[in-house]
């Protein structure tokens, strides 16, 4: 038995050279690979019990944010179990360090994309099918992952935005509040239209349109005395905000019809030049 067990104690413990000042044995590797299967039953469980008392919604940005967690907690018990078992990394550290500073510098917008992704989904700042506004882009979010967030433009167009841009840029989630918004179409009529009857047809187009909340009704704001028009702004609430362009045109369209119908002149800016002529007989 002896002569049995004198090998393996001698394999299992003979030092494995990695470097100069660094070595390893197989019997290092067995405890990190113990510590590593541990480690992976103990996240499995907590993913399991956290994932059931979440809601549907919270358990896709749970995903995304353990993912995340679970490699940096890979990282940190390598490193405690490599030493633990006295294992001197010092020189390993030595020769990584100036190559971990070139590749951070490398990877900074990536690193900033995956800190910013999960500061998004824990923070809930904006959720699958929120309509948003970021950079002069609109889009309606269809998946948030850890670097990326993807939205769909109205045009059916693929807005692929770089989470950091959440934390550098100005967002307007528009249905952050609900999902209804308030909007407004602006016009100017010249000064002998009928003011009544403009605020009453004008209201009446609004209420007509199929998209415009009908419950909260339409209203206008006599905005100014422009000078060379009488300022007005229809303004209207609608729960499909994704849709507001095509709304407002339709507006514009029923107040151009209206107009004409009814002999209401759209003023424009007007100059009149005097020629004097300086020649006299």
């Amino acid at each position: 038995m002896n002569f049995f067990q004198n090998p393996v104690v001698r394999f299992i413990n003979t030092e494995i050279p990695l470097g100069e000042s660094i070595f390893i044995t197989p019997r290092s590797i067995i405890i990190v690979l113990i510590v590593f299967f541990i480690t992976w039953l103990i996240l499995k469980a907590i993913r399991k019990i956290v994932h059931r008392a979440l809601a549907d919604e919270a358990k896709i940005k749970f995903k995304s944010i353990f993912s995340f967690f679970n490699y940096f907690v890979y990282i940190v018990v390598t490193l405690v179990t490599i030493d633990t078992l006295g294992i001197d990394l010092t020189g390993f550290y030595a020769a990584s360090a100036a190559l971990l500073v070139g590749v951070g510098l490398a990877l900074q917008t990536f690193i900033q994309d995956i800190i910013s992704g999960v500061f998004i989904i824990a923070d809930q700042a904006v959720h699958v099918g929120d309509i948003i506004q970021i950079d002069g882009q609109i889009g309606k979010v269809e998946n948030i992952k850890l670097r990326t967030t993807r939205a769909v433009t109205r045009d059916n167009k693929v807005l692929i935005i770089p989470n950091h841009m959440f934390l550098t840029k100005i967002l307007y989630n528009w249905t952050e509040n609900g999902a209804l918004i308030r909007e407004s179409v602006s016009v100017g009529v010249a000064y002998n239209t009928d003011v009544e009857f403009l605020n009453k047809k004008l209201i009446a187009l609004a209420s007509e349109h199929p998209l415009i909340h009908k419950e909260i009704k339409p209203f206008v704001l006599f905005e100014d005395f422009g000078d060379n028009a009488l300022k007005f702004t229809l303004v209207f609430s609608m729960s499909n905000s994704f849709n507001l362009h095509k709304v407002k045109s339709d507006l514009r369209f029923s107040m151009n019809k209206f107009f004409k119908d009814n002999n209401i002149e759209i003023p424009f800016p007007q100059r009149t030049v005097s020629i004097v002529n300086s020649n006299k007989n």
